[in-house]
């Protein structure tokens, strides 16, 4: 029998994951999904565009890195930043696996003539060998090496999708939601190309709080290999939305707890205020945004 979503005491991280777990427990209780004629878009909320802001204005001075065109909206931290040919990501020596990964996703790049059975998992041999996972770590774990920039968002190129497989591009996720939910939710950013300029996808692992039966709140995961690869509490998807007219931007950032979840929650119920995922993981989001508009209301959720 599939376990429900346990959430409760492990997202204490305040209001933004309060809300977040309220939503996901009247779910359990029986509260239904309203349903509308607009299907998943039209549902889901988003922060409202932030007016003023041209996204064509908001670029990075060429030269800075192979990857510049997809840290158009800056750098969420500045920490062992590596770039591959489809993504750039910022990897955490401790955890063996990245702090976050950033990918910029269009018709262009959905579409071409890369297989993936060309593509095996591979150490990423520009990491020390002492802070980099292996294959045996994840072999009997019982976890999936989960992708952070998914493979099926980069058939432009066989090099791009071939990069995705280094394993500092991998997370330990559970079958059951790599297989499931997240394979949903990274459907789901693809098929927002169909409706937006680009779509900015940043991924990257959680390690939250749970509340112990002492009534304090511990940090536990668990390990695996002799690497001591870190297993996530959970992960998180931020999206950075262009609007097609190129007169702003939306965002969208999700949490989804790293275990089984029933599959009649729907993608929304995960939506959280992205101040919940820069305060949990130790990131800031868009800030060239920030740069240039004094609004910074807007960017909070509705």
């Amino acid at each position: 029998m599939r376990r429900w979503v346990r959430t409760g005491a492990a997202l204490v991280l305040g209001a933004g994951l309060g809300a977040w777990v309220s939503r996901v427990n009247s779910f359990r209780a029986g509260e239904q999904e309203p349903q509308g004629a607009g299907g998943l878009l039209g549902r889901v909320p988003v922060i409202p565009v932030i007016p003023g802001v041209e996204a064509s204005e908001l670029t990075v001075s060429p030269g800075v890195l192979g990857g510049a065109a997809v840290m158009k909206y800056g750098f969420p931290s500045l920490a062992n930043i590596k770039t591959r040919e489809s993504y750039v990501t910022s990897y955490d020596p401790r955890t063996r696996t990245a702090s976050w990964v950033i990918e910029r996703l269009n018709p262009a790049s959905l579409s071409g003539p890369s297989d993936r059975k060309s593509c095996n998992f591979k150490e990423d041999d520009s990491v020390h060998v002492f802070h980099r996972s292996t294959n045996a770590d994840y072999r009997g774990s019982g976890f999936d090496r989960g992708h952070l920039a998914a493979a099926a968002n980069h058939k432009w190129s066989q090099k791009a999708m071939q990069d995705t497989f280094y394993l500092s591009n991998v997370a330990p996720q559970n079958p059951h939601l790599n297989q499931n939910t997240w394979n949903n939710l990274e459907m789901l950013c693809r098929s927002l190309t169909k409706h937006y300029l680009n779509v900015y996808v940043c991924t990257g692992p959680l390690y939250l709080p749970r509340q112990e039966a002492d009534g304090k709140l511990y940090v536990q995961y668990q390990v695996l290999g002799s690497n001591h690869v870190a297993v996530p509490t959970h992960f998180f998807k931020v999206l950075i939305l262009e609007q097609l007219d190129g007169r702003g931007v939306e965002l969208r950032s999700y949490v989804l707890p790293n275990e089984p979840i029933d599959e009649k929650v729907p993608l929304e119920r995960f939506l959280v205020p992205i101040e919940t995922i820069e305060r949990a993981a130790g990131l800031q989001f868009v800030p060239n945004i920030m740069k240039r508009t004094s609004r910074l209301q807007a960017i909070t959720a509705r």
